[in-house]
């Protein structure tokens, strides 16, 4: 048996902390996402596919420490430290990226260390390097008084990476385009997901190819039609929540079609893949039916316990 994790701890920009006479710290927790639908209804010239999703913060979070100190006659410098030591601390990191893209475009030199630790897993199409990669910008805004608000912010954070815009503003939301289009969504009813990360982790580029070598010509709904049909009464409505990438990545990955179905005879509402993978997650009524269900995965399975995250990070 493997205890389920249950995380229920708000979002929350801890108060900056000042070290000495001009370095700062502060304390943020980055949560993860879930997609509730996703349909591809396109794609550009570039390569990238187009989009229609409603994407939801979860309170399963990464816990990141910044201190910053401002250098006006001096190099940039960041450094990155991760508790996990498979992920890499150099500019393939999206939270070193943010910080570098960050003093970059705003012209600023100061010493940034970063301290990562992870509790999102990698890999499994929750957004765990996205959020990361948000919360830095919005820490270093705060922290060096850079003034920047939430549409430069979003702006930037397109630069980096397709969902990383979402994770500023951070709230329920309607996404379109390659992720840079976000329209707001009513709350939900209230409910308990159980996610359910298996030992290996998708890759989302895969996906998408394999999704288009099954897929020739993009059989999504058009952009302007689906999306608006949807409801916060509808959920959850398992004819409605749907995810076009299951059907190129559940008959490679029969132990993610496996999970989604477990959690579906276990009560579960509904039951979805959450972006491209890994993770699956399905919906129930009751905290403690959500826990027992999360309860019952083996030890190879990760379960958290978790609830849409209503309050942004301030």
């Amino acid at each position: 048996m493997n205890p389920c994790i249950d995380v229920l701890w708000q979002a929350r920009l801890a108060p900056a902390t000042r070290l000495c006479k001009e370095s700062i710290s502060v304390r943020i927790f980055a949560p993860a996402k879930v997609n509730l639908f996703l349909r591809i209804v396109g794609q550009r010239s570039d390569g990238y596919h187009l989009l229609e999703s409603l994407m939801a913060p979860v309170s399963l979070y990464d816990a990141i420490e910044i201190q910053a100190e401002r250098r006006e006659q001096s190099e940039l410098r960041i450094t990155l430290t991760c508790d996990k030591p498979d992920l890499p601390t150099d500019q393939s990191n999206l939270a070193y990226r943010a910080a570098l893209l960050m003093c970059r475009e705003t012209e600023t030199t100061a010493i940034i260390t970063i301290d990562l630790k992870k509790n999102i897993p990698a890999g499994a199409g929750l957004g765990g390097g996205s959020s990361d990669a948000a919360a830095v910008l919005k820490a270093l805004n705060r922290l060096l008084s850079l003034g920047m608000n939430v549409s430069q912010l979003c702006q930037l954070a397109a630069q980096i990476g397709a969902d990383v815009p979402f994770f500023i503003p951070c709230r329920l939301a309607r996404v379109s385009g390659i992720g840079e289009i976000l329209t707001s969504f009513p709350p939900l009813p209230r409910h308990w997901l159980v996610i359910v990360v298996p030992p290996f982790a998708v890759s989302t580029p895969w996906a998408y190819r394999r999704f288009d070598e099954l897929s020739p010509k993009v059989a999504g709904l058009p952009t302007e039609v689906w999306p608006l049909q949807i409801t916060a009464q509808q959920w959850p409505d398992l004819g409605v929540f749907v995810n076009d990438l299951e059907e190129a990545v559940l008959p490679e990955h029969p132990l993610i079609a496996r999970s989604k179905s477990r959690l579906l005879e276990l009560g579960a509402e509904m039951a979805l893949m959450s972006g491209s993978g890994s993770a699956v997650f399905g919906v129930f009524t009751e905290r403690l039916q959500a826990q027992q269900a999360a309860a019952t995965f083996t030890d190879s399975e990760q379960a958290f316990v978790v609830t849409v995250v209503e309050q942004a990070l301030e």
